[in-house]
């Protein structure tokens, strides 16, 4: 297994260390050996015997480290925060990760090499050491002073072993709580040493502890009172029990005697976290209909911690217009390609056989479920809307003229600008050069002030309101020069149709260009582009060449208008049902009054201010903390990580001198506290010179 040189460097520290603990906690037994061989004069037996004590505590050094693999170096790399449970990705061959999978494990990487080295190291046995070193003092000194020959079996006593009438208390000699992952998972059954763990929820756990000297009754205590008895199998005391939640717990051995290390251990419960779903084609959520277009290519990608379900494709045809609009709804089956937790799917609709045509929009989600058993979780993508304009309106007929007589003389629409310049070359024949060059410059003035409009939404520099430009013959552009702009004097320009409405926006400041989204931005753009090189042609007299580029500013910003649209579902109007027994009877029972004015919000009421207040000095706080702590029972779903909250009350509860535990807990209830309601603050007290010109200004106002 190549590992990475810093979790390499971690792990041989950690193996050493591991090593050397066994060789510490062997040293009693080598003592014990060391007096039996001298109280048998180095006997044979007694010299085969330290060689056996001494040969065992080399094995038993060497079979602790090889312990430490890399399950185990996986799990004490999780326990920090910054690996985010993807530690074992660095126990893999580069060449086996995929996708995710590398660019996590570099990031894991950086994250060490920014970081402190990851120091593994188990702490040292120091208390079992000296617990067995002074029962090996003890029993060599009993071999020492033995009288009469020296005993011709002895047997080394079991590391940890006491008297039980030198006991003052319980211990743990051996712990191991065996966690084994609901099935739907895929996770191995994996043993722990420690007392808490984190575990996926409805992980099955089993305790088996060795505790000396042996207590009459054991039990498991939770901090919600719930009480797990242990079973007694030979000399372990076994308990099962299934992790729906995350808990507090601690072991409470029956007797007369405590347990050495009576502190509350930590369970968490993993929740099964809901699939991920991505789109990946098309790019956008709207996506116009081109002309021919048959199919409609879809790409989504799906993953999840434990394993992906099944998968289905919602289809939504919305026809019709108005009032007769119809909904048709249907799901398609997608099977994806990839692994368990990574899948993708891919789609090729036929735009015929769904029926969708002019005017209709096709809505497609992928909805994706999880394998958790009974229900499993599911995620719908966001709405793909693929959109086939409806036709260009023919019911304007004999509209245009009107319309072209009411329009401002200073600002037409893009649609009048072709009109007119179309207009323009049909009585080109039989108009003079000068007034063909005249009105085409005035075309190229109203371009010009449309183009400025239209600009302000790209954050464009403008010149203020639109006003009428000179023209090309230096005089003042007017209705009433003999130019040809209606019959209509402007004085209707207040009723005319504004360019935001046309445009399909209210942004009509600069600040709001930011708004846009990109593609949009790139149309509009052009847009600009195309009025600007329309403009050119008609101020240089060429209508003819302005026109193309007028159509394609023109088929710019109605795409514009388009992507600015956005899909709602159709709904009918469900009203609820009428009480014909209350009908016209004027009861108003339940109705509230709009007259009422507004209540101030009044915090709800909360122990967690007095006790913060309590713990700011020493002494006792008893009072406070039994009742924070049966408002946090209560409240208990409302709180972040309200466990934090609970071990921290019972490290102050069982010592009340602890200053570090008292600034623990109100660090934890700093949270809690709330915001004081926001009040106009008072005026300060004027000095001796404010309030002499106060004084001044009363005077001055009095008659």
């Amino acid at each position: 297994m190549s590992l990475p040189p810093i979790v390499q460097r971690a792990a041989t520290a950690a193996r050493r260390r591991r090593a050397l603990s066994a060789l510490l906690l062997a040293l009693p037994v080598l003592v014990v050996a060391m007096a039996l061989a001298w109280r048998g004069a180095f006997a044979p037996w007694s010299l085969v015997l330290l060689a056996a004590v001494i040969g065992g505590a080399g094995a038993w050094a060497a079979r602790s480290a090889r312990r430490i693999d890399a399950r185990w170096l996986t799990r004490q790399l999780d326990r920090r925060g910054d690996m985010q449970d993807s530690a074992d990705l660095l126990f893999l061959p580069p060449g086996s990760l995929q996708g995710l999978q590398s660019l996590q494990r570099d990031r894991l990487l950086q994250t060490l090499a920014r970081g402190a080295p990851p120091d593994l190291r188990p702490v040292w046995p120091m208390r079992a050491f000296g617990t067995t070193l002074a029962l090996a003092v003890a029993l060599s000194a009993a071999i020492a002073l033995w009288p009469g020959a020296a005993p011709t079996t002895t047997s080394a006593p079991e590391p940890g072993s006491a008297s039980p009438a030198a006991a003052t208390d319980i211990t743990v000699l051996a712990a191991k709580l065996t966690v084994t992952p609901p099935a739907y998972t895929g996770l191995p059954e994996r043993d722990e040493t420690e007392l808490s763990a984190k575990a996926p929820e409805a992980s099955r756990l089993r305790w088996t502890l060795r505790l000396s000297p042996q207590p009459s009754s054991a039990e498991l205590v939770f901090h919600d009172g719930e009480r797990l008895p242990l079973v007694r199998e030979g000399g372990d005391w076994v308990a099962t029990r299934v992790l729906a939640q995350s808990t507090l717990y601690r072991l409470v051995p029956g007797g007369p005697l405590p347990l050495r290390d009576d502190g509350l251990h930590r369970l968490d419960a993993l929740p099964d976290q809901p699939p991920q779903v991505r789109v990946i084609a098309p790019e956008r959520s709207l996506t116009m209909a081109t002309p021919g277009q048959r199919r409609w290519a879809l790409s989504f990608e799906a993953s999840d911690d434990y394993g992906l379900g099944t998968a289905r494709l919602g289809l939504t045809l919305a026809q019709g217009a108005g009032e007769q609009v119809t909904v048709t709804e249907r799901s398609l089956v997608l099977s994806g390609e990839g692994n368990a937790k990574l899948r993708r799917y891919t789609r090729t609709l036929d735009l015929a056989a769904l029926g969708l045509g002019e005017g209709d929009d096709l809505i497609v989600r992928l909805v994706v479920n999880d394998n958790r058993p009974p229900s499993p979780q599911s995620t719908r993508s966001t709405s793909l809307i693929l959109r086939w304009p409806p036709p260009a309106s023919s019911q304007s007929t004999g509209m245009e003229g009107l319309v072209k007589k009411t329009l401002p003389a200073y600002f037409r629409s893009q649609r009048q600008i072709i009109i007119d310049a179309e207009a323009l070359l049909e009585q080109r024949p039989q108009i003079s050069p000068d007034k063909l060059m005249q009105r085409s410059d005035t075309l190229g003035v109203d371009q010009r002030i449309l183009r400025l409009r239209y600009g302000q939404f790209l954050g464009e520099e403008t010149e203020g309101e639109p006003e009428p430009p000179p023209s090309a013959d230096g005089e003042e552009h007017r209705v009433d020069d003999g130019h040809d702009h209606g019959s209509e004097p402007p004085a209707a320009m207040d009723a005319m149709p504004d360019v935001i409405a046309e445009f399909g926006h209210t942004h009509d400041v600069s600040e709001a260009a930011t708004l846009l989204d990109p593609g949009t931005r790139e149309l509009l753009r052009k847009a600009l582009n195309a009025m600007w090189l329309s403009e050119g042609e008609l101020r240089q007299g060429q209508p003819g060449q302005a026109l193309p580029h007028a159509y394609r500013a023109l088929g710019f910003i109605k795409q514009v208008q388009q992507a600015s649209r956005i899909y709602l579902a159709r709904v009918g109007l469900e009203l609820p049902p009428i009480d014909e027994a209350r009908r016209m009877t004027g009861d108003r029972a339940g109705l509230g009054d709009r007259r009422t004015g507004l209540v101030p919000a009044a915090p709800a009421a909360s122990p967690a201010l007095a006790l913060w207040r309590t713990l700011a000095a020493p002494g006792d706080s008893a009072a406070e903390r039994d009742a924070f702590a049966q408002w946090l029972r209560a409240n208990d779903s409302t709180v972040d990580d309200s466990l934090s909250l609970v071990a921290a009350l019972d490290a102050l509860a069982g010592d009340p001198a602890c200053d570090a535990c008292r600034i623990e807990l109100r660090r934890r209830l700093w949270p809690l506290l709330a915001t004081p309601a926001a009040a106009t603050a008072a005026r300060p007290a004027p000095n001796e010179r404010g309030a002499a010109y106060l004084d001044a200004l009363a005077r001055e106002r009095s008659p």
